[in-house]
């Protein structure tokens, strides 16, 4: 299984994933990397920055650790690579 950075790098080959797949693995990301919310402020016609903040903040709300975001993103990265035509 690939370490967090190296699912990240390779994060970006990933073809075909949904629009809330890939939110999911944003909100990880942030998370993970540690990353302050509140420095993220889009515009008011940044319709897909506002969802990726909704999605970020939606995972904090949940509780999730910066170390539990590691490993989700990790698995999550998996599970899409896995999927056929996502590769």
């Amino acid at each position: 299984m690939p370490t967090f950075e190296e699912a990240a790098a390779s994060a970006r080959n990933l073809k075909h994933a949904s629009n809330d797949e890939l939110l999911e693995l944003y909100s990880y990301f942030k998370i993970g990397n540690g990353e302050d919310i509140s420095k993220s402020n889009p515009g008011t016609f940044d319709l897909a920055g506002k969802a990726k903040k909704r999605a970020w903040q939606k995972k904090l709300d949940e509780g999730v650790t910066k170390e539990q975001a590691r490993q989700k993103y990790v698995a999550t990265f998996e599970r899409l690579k896995a999927e056929p035509g996502l590769k």
